[in-house]
């Protein structure tokens, strides 16, 4: 888990009611820097101008569902972790949201306070040992380029 401020997870949260964006903030704001959107397209400029680790969304908004919104920013922004919510059990949508958009986690509206720390924890350590391995696969390539050109100098 992050130590200080700045290493607070940094969370985007995606609903088209104003009450439910206020309520995660209200309820979170000590815990993770938080960003919120009232649309897809808020969302998405948000994104453009700040690092997030976690992407929550509603699938039910007007111009544009959940799935289709996480979707359409894993080619710009393919590192956060994708959560989607909502307030009906729509099976179609958590088929889509695991295959179309790579949501890691599905919640069910009204969120409950604890389990929704828990996913955040468990999506952070994702997002976390992912951006580990990442650079362990860098490194391992930059060493193996100076190994090749060790053994070329021989």
């Amino acid at each position: 888990m992050p130590e200080s401020p700045s290493d607070k997870i940094r969370i985007l949260y995606v609903d088209d009611e104003e009450n439910n964006l206020q309520a995660f903030k209200a309820t979170f704001r000590r815990d993770y820097k938080i960003h919120l959107a009232l649309s897809a397209q808020e969302g998405r400029e948000l994104l453009e101008s700040n690092e997030v680790d976690i992407i929550i969304t509603d699938q039910r908004m007007p111009d544009e569902t959940g799935v289709d919104f996480l979707a359409s920013v894993i080619p710009d922004h393919p590192e956060p972790i994708r959560i989607l919510l909502t307030g009906y059990t729509d099976i179609q949508a958590v088929i889509d949201a695991i295959n179309k958009s790579q949501v890691y986690h599905y919640l069910t509206k009204p969120w409950e306070e604890d389990y929704m720390r828990t996913v955040i924890k468990n999506a952070f350590e994702v997002f976390s040992l992912r951006k580990e391995n990442k650079k362990l696969m860098e490194d391992l390539v930059e060493t193996n380029k100076n190994l090749e050109v060790m053994i070329q100098q021989k």
